[in-house]
């Protein structure tokens, strides 16, 4: 696992291919996060054909054109929107950039990828759920720290099964490496990223709603701040909320962008799932003074004490169910409403935070 900054974290699995050669077409545009190259890789291993790449920065298709030779530079976004192979566009573009372009994507005709955060404001959320609703298009979100994570695959199957009982609370860590020099400048812009809860904190709240089985959640509190990083005075390098589902099951997150240089990979980035009969920890990344591999799970139940390492057992089912949510309508990788769900209470506790001054 690399010790930069995650945003190259790509990972790679086993070739799950759910429909045969040419049957579901896919593009990628706006490469403005390295997140891009994860989805691809998902939707690749599960069978799709990437026939396109765009970007207004002809140096990141050509880079991205030596990881996939198979796609070819389009010239024009419009190239992208107006082929009739295409089914789906991946991307990953500037937050704020993120829900417009949806929009324009869904208005094609086709299903549209996104990188989290998939918005940095309800008025971007609203015109999404409508014109989803209006085309018939997905709106689909790279929740990755529970989508792309097999640990987090895995809890959620041993929750189905019924291993911890009810779950009643869900506790998330989400640090980040910073690495200031190697992030883009609209990194550092609220106005472009979104705030640090919006960010990376959507993540959390994807797997509260997921974990805990609830469709609707309010947020009761949220606190941001930046403690170590006054050189950027628009960055946020702390986030905490707090939550409580429609089913009375509670969530508590923290995230960060104050990892230390030691640590062996880019976060520590844990979750704890509390159930009426047994409890969960994911080590999703490193188990820290131990291994360096990720993907460690606990397992706490009235069975005893377990230690899994899940790594490369599991794989990643949501691409393949992605896919096939396009071909046929259903709704088995993720519900739109999840999505968008997730995305209003981070957008929430991001407009309602408590700014911490120090």
């Amino acid at each position: 696992m690399s010790k930069s900054d995650g945003m190259n974290y790509a990972p790679t699995g086993e070739v799950r291919s759910v429909v045969e050669p040419g049957q579901f077409v896919f593009a990628a545009m706006n490469l403005d996060h390295g997140h891009i190259y994860g989805m691809c890789n998902g939707l690749i291993e599960a069978g799709a054909k990437l026939k396109w790449v765009y970007d207004n920065d002809r140096a990141k298709a050509e880079a991205f054109r030596r990881k996939y030779p198979e796609a070819e530079i389009a010239e024009s976004e419009e190239q992208l929107l107006d082929d009739p192979e295409v089914s789906l566009i991946a991307a990953a573009a500037v937050p704020n950039l993120r829900g417009p372009l949806g929009v324009r994507v869904m208005r094609s005709g086709k299903h549209y990828f996104t990188d989290k955060t998939p918005f940095t404001t309800l008025e971007q959320l609203e015109e999404a759920r409508k014109t989803s609703r209006e085309t018939g298009k997905k709106y689909a979100v790279y929740y990755s720290e529970r989508l792309h994570v097999e640990s987090a695959v895995h809890a959620g199957n041993l929750i189905s099964q019924g291993a911890i009982g009810r779950v009643v609370q869900v506790i998330g860590f989400g640090p980040h490496r910073l690495n200031a020099p190697s992030r883009p400048d609209w990194f550092f812009e609220k106005e472009k990223y979104g705030g640090i809860l919006c960010d990376i904190g959507s993540h959390q709240v994807e797997q509260f709603l997921y974990f805990t089985g609830n469709t609707e959640g309010k947020v009761v509190n949220s606190k941001v701040a930046n403690y170590a990083n006054k050189d950027y005075p628009e960055l946020e390098d702390f986030g905490d909320m707090t939550l409580v589902g429609e089913n009375g099951a509670t969530g508590y997150f923290r995230v960060d962008w104050l990892t230390p240089d030691g640590l062996g990979t880019w976060g520590d980035g844990r979750t704890t799932i509390l159930g009426t009969e047994g409890y969960i920890e994911l080590r999703k990344y490193i188990d820290i003074g131990r291994e360096a591999e990720g993907d460690q799970l606990y397992l706490v139940n009235r069975e005893g004490e377990f230690h899994m390492k899940v790594g490369g057992k599991v794989g990643f089912p949501y691409f393949g169910q992605l896919i096939l949510d396009c071909l046929n309508g259903t709704e088995n990788a993720m519900t739109q409403e999840h999505a968008f769900k997730a995305a209003e209470l981070c957008l929430i506790a991001q407009r309602d935070a408590l700014v911490v001054e120090k």
